[in-house]
């Protein structure tokens, strides 16, 4: 199943242009050899056998999935919403765990690539693997899949294209390019940064549009990442049904509209062939092994394998209303999930477009309506909505609310995860205990230290505290754990440049301050190298 992956433009406004960017310079600083599809049967689960003339080395590859993540950290479309991210999570690690059991992931793969989920805020159906372990997810494609075999199915085929180093093998033909089309198609990714318009007349006007060939995956990774996706998906757990649905689900966008919600239609239509072959997969799941731990999800119901399919309505319906900007959507989501008959997925998408809209008791009331309606399991996804509701601005809270704040917070940090870790350390910062949310926080980024999100929520702690050296070096280390170094050098100066009576507070941390600024002076001569 193609989900316009790697290394077609994917990303909104300039960050896919700058990919093929990014791409071509490598193709032509790397000096990679041309290669082409090792037999289906070589090395395990057909995985091509590293440093044996494949093109990039994994070190190449990882430090352009870098470079490219940067961009995409910067893009204002990138979105760490930490209630999806959570949900994303639980059904890409079981496929990741599955991969790495069956051998579908080498250990020097698993070991040095990313393996990181980036969501963009775009509401096309559209997921994609990046250079380096890097995959993204549009809010779009969440927001149509309506079961999590159906989500788990298109992470499985990225997470292919992954292993099987597709993605450095594709870079590895842009050698073939001749000079004259490499530039123009350099100076088309350079010109979308301001207008995408501009771009494509700058690659069309010079015939490189011709070259779009050479970013497309043959059909043969395309069968391939069925294969071993089909095999990652059954492995973690998953029903096998899911690839099939999914694929029928596509079949029937493509046959009734060409609006541009489906994009990866247009470059890489269904084919017969891989739809029968994953139908004629189906019976002989029964047979296969399940590869790694059967997986009883935090959100599953009672004998549920992983993520359950009303928690998927309810992530879903939050994608449909993240990706939209309209006033006028959330008003008829809102008035669509206010009735008596609305399904949970309508009642949630009404709630959070509530509050989207700024109508606060309304999307409380909501809430609560709704958590009554959802089965006991479904109830922490539910009241970290609630507590989300409590946390935003408008008039004061009534006693009963900020007893019901407080309880939900503790609920929350109880909960382990980083969506409730992070509501907790909120809820006590709006119940004026910036102490009590710092020390959670500083657990978490010690374990955490690449959550920029934790780290700017941890400056504010420190910040409400009086602790400025140590609020400063936090909005630096989010900066690194995006890879801004820049960025990440100048607030280290700045915490270097505060006044002596506040660095003199604090001499360790002043003395970490020094250490990481030299270490970030490093990363940032290596990152401007590569440029």
């Amino acid at each position: 199943m193609t989900f316009l992956t790697s290394l077609r433009p994917a990303w909104p406004r300039w960050s896919g242009p700058l990919l093929v960017l990014a791409l071509l310079s490598a193709s032509a600083s790397l000096s990679v050899a041309q290669t082409g599809l090792p037999p289906v049967g070589a090395g395990v689960s057909g995985l091509p056998s590293l440093g044996d003339g494949a093109g990039m080395t994994v070190a190449e590859e990882r430090r352009l999935g870098d470079r490219i993540a940067r961009d995409i950290y910067r893009d204002p479309d990138y979105l760490d919403d930490p209630v999806l991210v959570d949900y994303l999570q639980s059904v890409w690690q079981p496929l990741l765990a599955a991969a790495r059991t069956r051998g579908d992931v080498a250990p020097e793969l698993s070991e040095r690539l990313a393996w990181e989920l980036m969501i963009s805020r775009d509401k096309r159906v559209n997921a994609f693997a990046l250079p380096g372990g890097y995959l993204g997810v549009n809010l779009g494609l969440l927001a149509v899949t309506e079961r999590p075999e159906e989500l788990a199915s298109v992470l499985a085929h990225e997470l292919s294209h992954v292993s099987q180093r597709h993605i450095a093998r594709m870079i590895a033909t842009q050698d073939r390019l001749a000079p004259w089309m490499l530039g123009a198609m350099i100076l088309g990714a350079l010109a979308a940064r301001s207008n995408v318009d501009v771009a494509n007349a700058a690659i069309a006007g010079s015939q490189a549009v011709a070259a779009q060939s050479q970013l497309n995956f043959s059909r043969d990774m395309e069968r391939e990442a069925d294969r071993v996706g089909f095999g990652m998906l059954t492995g973690a757990g998953f029903d096998g049904r899911g690839f099939v649905s999914m694929f029928d689900k596509l079949q029937q966008a493509g046959r009734l509209n060409d609006d541009g919600s489906f994009p990866y239609l247009r470059s890489h239509p269904l084919t017969g062939e891989r739809i029968a072959d994953m139908r004629a997969r189906l019976p002989l799941v029964g047979a296969a092994p399940v590869h790694g731990p059967l997986r009883q999800g935090a959100a599953g119901g009672a004998g549920q394998l992983g993520p359950s399919t009303q928690l998927h309505v309810l992530m879903a319906a939050r994608a449909r209303v993240l990706a939209e900007n309209s006033p006028d959507r959330w008003r008829d989501w809102q008035q669509n999930g206010s009735s008596a008959a609305a399904s949970p997925g309508d009642r949630y998408a009404a709630a959070y477009a509530s509050l989207r809209l700024g109508q606060r008791a309304q999307a409380l009331a909501l809430a609560q309506r709704l958590r009554g309606e959802v089965e006991l399991s479904q109830r922490t996804a539910v009241d970290q909505l609630q507590l989300e509701i409590l946390l935003s601005p408008g008039a004061p809270l009534t006693a009963a609310e900020l007893t019901l704040r407080a309880q939900l917070g503790d609920k929350a940090w109880a909960g382990g995860s980083r969506a409730g870790m992070l509501l907790g350390a909120q809820a006590a910062l709006a119940s004026d205990q910036p102490q009590r949310a710092s020390a959670r926080l500083l657990d978490w980024v010690v374990q955490h230290p690449r959550d920029a999100l934790a780290w700017q929520t941890l400056a504010r702690a420190q910040q409400v505290q009086g602790q400025t050296l140590r609020a400063v070096r936090a909005e630096a280390e989010s900066r690194v754990a995006q890879r801004d170094y820049a960025g990440a050098l100048d607030r280290f100066k700045a915490a270097q440049a505060l006044p002596a009576v506040l660095r003199a507070a604090d001499p360790i941390e002043l003395a970490i301050v020094d250490s990481r600024r030299r270490e970030v002076e490093v990363l940032l001569r290596e990152a401007e190298s590569e440029k």
